[in-house]
Order: structure tokens, then sequence, then C-alpha cells
């Protein structure tokens, strides 16, 4: 099954399996390890490069209603720093429940909603064959795995802003050159 494979592969790279680890400790309401130290990892250990291979960062996303304060964020942030400082890597988290405040004047262009839950965030990454997340015993693919393993890249249409999409579509091919655009949608 592609699920246990993806989960197999993510789990080689020892960063991702170390956040699991102390997942419980890092108490992230609604929390999912993401993104680009998932993908990335399977598309190291395809090109036969280390798991762990130019990975920029590990981002966590969760998500709290209850205070969209930058300063909540902040806390958090810190907690993760403490939890997971002694492993060398740089940790972001992100709560998804105020990237509709801020995500205009990081990336120029207007968040096309505001989120209920950290899936939804997930479900919004640039490129669909991207938008992963575990955490323990469970994976969140809204659009398969599929795409990820076949390296193709597609704009996703929940974020349509295609600047933005080629842009990161170039810095994966750079690491990736296997890596193909196909015009169309997933969704």
């Amino acid at each position: 099954m592609i699920e246990q494979r993806f989960l197999r592969d993510t789990l080689a790279n020892r960063n991702n399996r170390a956040i699991l680890d102390r997942w419980a400790t890092l108490d992230l309401p609604d929390g999912w390890l993401v993104a680009g130290c998932l993908f990335q990892t399977v598309w190291n250990l395809q090109a036969g490069r280390t798991a762990e291979a130019d990975i920029k960062d590990y981002d966590l996303f969760y998500f709290d209603g209850g205070d969209l304060g930058a300063e909540a964020e902040r806390h958090v942030q810190a907690r993760a720093d403490e939890v997971l400082g002694d492993l060398g890597i740089t940790v972001e988290a992100a709560n998804q429940a105020r990237v509709h405040l801020w995500y205009e004047a990081h990336f120029g262009e207007p968040y096309p909603t505001v989120l209920r839950n950290a899936r939804d965030g997930i479900e919004r990454f640039l490129v669909p064959a991207t938008c992963v997340g575990i955490r323990p015993g469970e994976v969140c693919a809204p659009y398969g795995l599929d795409g990820l393993y076949a390296g193709v890249m597609t704009m996703n249409p929940l974020v349509p802003h295609r600047a933005l999409f080629e842009r990161k579509v170039a810095s994966y091919r750079a690491r990736w050159p296997w890596l193909r655009v196909v015009e169309g949608s997933p969704v």
C-alpha cells in the first residue's frame, strides 16, 4: 500500500522520526508534521540521496482558533524549540487558524479562505503532490500520494497563484530535475 510506503520513506529521515517520537510532549492542538520534510525526504530517497539532504526546515501545523495572536504562536514555537532544539534542525510551528492574517503580507497574494482546521492548511500547499502531513498513526494526503511518487507537479486550484507556483517548481526542479509539471488539476 502506498501509504505504508510513504510512512516508511518519511521515517527514514531521522529528524522526522525524532519529532514523532516527541509528539506527545509538543502537545499541539490538531497538530501535524507537514510538507518539505516529508515530500523532500521521498524525493531524496528516489534520487539516491540521504533522506535528510538539503531539507531546510521541519514544519509543524496546528490549529488554535481560540487565540489568533502572534504572541501565542511564538509561545508554541518556543515550546517546539525547547522540545526539539537538540536535533540541530530548524523547526517552524504555524497556527493555521491565523494564516489568513499574514499570508498576503508575506507572499504578496491574498489567502483564499479562513481555515477551519490544520488539514485545510495541508490541502492548500501550492503543489498538490506536496500536500502531505503525518502524525503518530495518521497520514493526511488529500490528493493522494501517486503524484508525489511520480514527481508530477500541478498548480493547486485552491491557491491559484501562478508566480508563487512557478518559483516553487523552479526551486524543486533545481534539486530534483526529474520532476515534471503537468497542466491541469488533481482536484
